[in-house]
């Protein structure tokens, strides 16, 4: 995280899901190209998933622009909506966290596949890592 923004929570949190939404949209790339013989099925799984973390991803990229030009004088309106989207954010890990559980359990790609596996549990384990950030930044300002 980049602390320098100190106590201008919109924009630490912005700035976190920003970069975590691409990791998670990479994240899809790194698996289709790891597993060549994937199944058809988590491929084009993995090509949506893409396509969605990407849109989220552009979506915090306006936000966190927003909030700048309102030099941290934030409407109460922009400071919900901001607030929404990193909820949004954080459920979209969520189920993005359980879609790669799902490969990792049933794809026959993964099944004796370690490196897969231990990419994926990696995979997870940043995804989790992007929620326990959000939740700390956002949840502390209660």
């Amino acid at each position: 995280m980049q602390f320098y923004y100190g106590s201008q929570m919109p924009l630490r949190v912005l700035d976190e899901t920003e970069f975590w939404k691409m990791q998670e949209a990479e994240h899809t790339v790194v698996l289709r190209e790891l597993l060549p013989n994937l199944e058809d099925v988590y491929v084009e799984a993995l090509k949506n998933w893409e396509d969605v973390l990407t849109t989220t991803h552009q979506h915090v990229k306006r936000y966190v622009e927003s909030v700048i030009r309102s030099d941290q004088q934030l409407s109460p309106q922009l400071y919900n909506q901001v607030l929404e989207l990193v909820s949004f954010s954080l459920q979209e890990s969520v189920a993005f966290i359980q879609f790669c559980r799902k490969i990792k359990s049933e794809s026959q790609a993964v099944v004796n596949n370690h490196t897969a596996k231990v990419v994926i549990d990696h995979i997870v384990d940043e995804s989790e890592y992007f929620i326990g950030i959000a939740q700390t930044i956002l949840y502390g300002q209660n």
